[in-house]
C-alpha cells in the first residue's frame, strides 16, 4: 500500500532566483557557525595566557558556548512562529556576528564569556534555518542535492577548524578566530537580505500573539544547561566522584523528562515533541545523535593520538584530517544524486555498514608503526561513509511531515546532533584517560617476567658501552620500557574508542532496515509495507 503524504505538504513554488545561489548562501552561514563550534579549542592556552586566567577557567569560553547554543537549537521552531523565518534567520547572522567582533575585543575573561553566550544563542539558529529554508528552496527531487551542499559545511567544517585555529593563533593571535566572521557574516547578512524569502504560504509567520512558555523555557535552560556542563566538565571532576556533577547530572535527567511531559500537553509547545510519533522522525533524531557522536569521536581521536604518540605537529595532524575531508567532499554530491535513484533507508543501512566496517579496519591496524600514508587511509575508510549517512538520514527526518514542521524538525535533529557531538567528546575524554590507566597496570604485570627483566638489562648493558655509568644505564633502560608501557597502554585505549563506535554503527545499521521506504525523487512519498 502506499501512502502518500505530499498531499498534505505545501506545493512547491520555485523562488525568485537560482535555487542554488540560495543554498551556498545559507550553507555559508552555517558553515561559519559551525566552523566557529570547535576553531577556538586549540587556542584557549593563549586565551588564558592573555586573559590572565587559569587553563581550568579557560573552557568555559567553549562551555558558555555550547550551552546558549544547546537550549536555542529545539526551540527555533517557535522564535521561526514568532520572527518569521526570514527575520530570525537574518537576526541570528546578525547577533552571531556582532558578538563575534566583541569576543575578539574582549577586555577580561569575564566579558569574553558574556560575548561568547550570545555567540552561542545567534549561531544557535544559523544550521537549523539553512536546513529548513533548503528544505522549501528545493524541489523533492533535488533536495538530497541541497543536503549535500548543507552537509559539506556541517561535516567537513569540524575537522578543520582545529587546525585553521592553530594556524590562524600561532601566525597572528587568538582574537582573529573572531574577527574572521564579521566579514564573512557580513556578507551573509547582505546576501540573505537580498535573496531569500520567507514561503509563500508563511506557516513561520505569526497571525495573533503566541504565548511564552515560561514553564517550558526554564525547564529547557536548566536542564541542558546543566546537562552540558556536565558532558563538558564531568572527566575533569571525576564524574560522580564529585558532588556538583552528580548534583547536575540528577537536575539534568528531572528537567528534562519534566520538559517532554510539559511540552507534549501543551497547545504552543516551544518544542514539538509530537514530531517523534513519526517513527522516521524519531529514529532519524536517534541516528543523528549516532551520526554527532562518531563524528565529533572521530575528528578528537586521530589527530589527539597523531601529536601526542607520534610527534606530529597540529599542521601535519591536520593534513591527515584533511584526506578524508576531501573524499567526502567529493563523495556527498554523488550521493545526493543517489537519493533520487534508491530509497534513502538503503543507503543508510549502506553507510552504517561502511562505516562500522572502516571502525573495525582502525581498531585492528592503529598501532606505533603506522606511516603518515596509513593513518591517511585510515581516515579516508572512516570519513566516506558519512556522506551516505549524513544526507540520507536528514532526507528521512522529513519524510510525512507537513512542511510547516519543518522548521521545528530542523531544529530538533540538529540539537540531537550537537548533543551527540558533546557526549561523543566527553567519551573520548574519559576512556582515553579510564582505559590507559587499565591497560597500563595490565602490561605492568608482564615487566615482572623473567623476559622483562632480562630485556631491560640487555639495554643497559648496551647504554653503559655507549658511555654511560652503570646505574644511570639501568635507570634510563627502565625509563625508556615505562615511556613505552605508557605509550602503547595509550594505543589500546585509542583502539578501544574504535571498537565502542564500530559496534554502535553496526547497531544503527540494523535500525536502518525498521524505517520506512520513500518513492526516491517524490519528496515525502512513502510506501509502507
Amino acid at each position: 500500500m502506499t501512502t502518500n503524504t505530499a498531499a498534505i505538504e505545501d506545493v512547491y513554488v520555485a523562488p525568485k532566483v537560482n535555487p542554488w545561489i540560495i543554498g551556498i548562501v545559507v550553507s555559508l552561514a552555517a558553515f561559519m557557525e559551525v566552523l566557529d563550534s570547535s576553531i577556538a579549542n586549540v587556542a584557549l592556552p593563549h586565551i588564558a595566557g592573555d586573559l590572565g586566567a587559569s587553563n581550568d577557567e579557560s573552557t568555559w569560553v567553549l562551555t558558555s558556548y555550547l550551552v546558549s547554543n544547546a537550549i536555542v537549537l529545539p526551540i527555533t521552531g517557535w522564535l521561526t512562529q514568532v520572527f518569521g523565518r526570514k527575520r530570525f534567520f537574518l537576526l541570528c547572522i546578525f547577533l552571531f556576528t556582532a558578538s563575534s567582533f566583541l569576543c575578539g575585543a574582549a577586555p577580561s575573561l569575564g566579558m569574553l564569556l558574556l560575548f561568547r553566550i550570545l555567540q552561542g544563542a545567534g549561531g544557535g539558529g544559523l544550521q537549523p534555518m539553512a536546513q529548513a529554508i533548503l528544505a522549501d528552496t528545493f524541489p523533492p527531487r533535488q533536495r538530497g542535492l541541497a543536503f549535500a551542499l548543507y552537509g559539506i559545511t556541517a561535516v567537513c567544517a569540524p575537522a578543520i577548524g582545529p587546525t585553521l585555529g592553530g594556524w590562524i593563533t600561532d601566525s597572528y593571535s587568538w582574537r582573529w578566530i573572531f574577527y574572521i566572521n564579521v566579514p564573512v557574516g557580513l556578507l551573509a547578512l547582505f546576501l540573505v537580505h537580498q535573496l531569500v524569502d520567507d514561503p509563500p504560504i508563511d506557516a513561520s509567520a505569526v497571525r495573533g500573539p503566541l504565548r511564552f512558555d515560561y514553564i517550558g523555557f526554564s525547564l529547557l535552560m536548566i536542564g541542558i544547561g546543566a546537562l552540558q556542563v556536565v558532558l563538558d566538565k564531568g572527566q575533569e571532576d571525576d564524574w560522580f566522584g564529585s558532588h556538583l556533577i552528580t548534583t547536575l547530572s540528577i537536575t539534568a535527567a528531572v528537567y528534562l523528562t519534566a520538559l517532554a511531559i510539559w511540552e507534549w500537553f501543551q497547545k504552543e509547545p516551544l518544542i514539538d515533541v509530537h514530531l517523534f510519533r513519526s517513527f522516521n522522525f524519531a529514529a532519524s533524531s536517534v541516528m543523528f545523535f549516532v551520526l554527532g557522536f562518531v563524528i565529533f569521536a572521530s575528528t578528537v581521536v586521530m589527530p589527539q593520538m597523531l601529536q601526542t604518540l607520534m610527534g606530529y605537529t597540529a599542521q601535519t595532524a591536520g593534513m591527515v584530517l584533511s584526506g578524508g575531508s576531501a573524499f567526502l567532499l567529493l563523495a556527498l554530491p554523488f550521493v545526493g544524486r543517489l537519493t533520487g535513484k534508491y530509497p534513502a533507508k538503503y543507503l543508510i543501512a549502506f553507510g552504517w555498514l561502511t562505516l562500522s566496517i572502516g571502525m573495525f579496519i582502525s581498531a585492528y591496524q592503529t598501532d606505533l608503526l603506522m606511516s603518515f600514508g596509513a593513518f591517511s587511509r585510515l581516515r579516508i575508510y572512516q570519513s566516506i561513509p558519512i556522506a551516505f549517512l549524513f544526507v540520507p538520514i536528514t532526507l528521512v527526518a522529513y519524510f510525512g511531515l507537513p512542511k510547516e514542521k519543518s522548521n521545528a524538525a530542523a531544529g530538533i535533529v540538529n540539537f540531537m546532533r550537537n548533543v551527540g557531538g558533546s557526549v561523543g567528546t566527553s567519551t573520548v575524554s574519559t576512556m582515553l584517560a579510564r582505559r590507559s590507566q587499565f591497560h597500563q597496570a595490565v602490561l605492568a604485570e608482564h615487566t615482572r617476567s623473567l623476559r622483562f627483566s632480562a630485556a631491560t638489562n640487555a639495554l643497559a648493558r648496551r647504554l653503559n658501552n655507549a658511555g654511560i655509568g652503570k646505574v644511570d644505564a639501568h635507570a634510563n633502560a627502565v625509563a625508556r620500557f615505562s615511556h613505552l608501557i605508557q605509550a602503547q597502554a595509550a594505543v589500546l585505549s585509542y583502539i578501544d574508542i574504535y571498537w565502542i563506535i564500530a559496534l554502535g554503527t553496526a547497531l544503527m545499521f540494523f535500525l536502518s532496515f525498521f524505517l520506512k521506504r520513500n518513492t526516491p525523487g517524490a519528496g515525502g512519498d512513502i510506501v509502507v509495507h
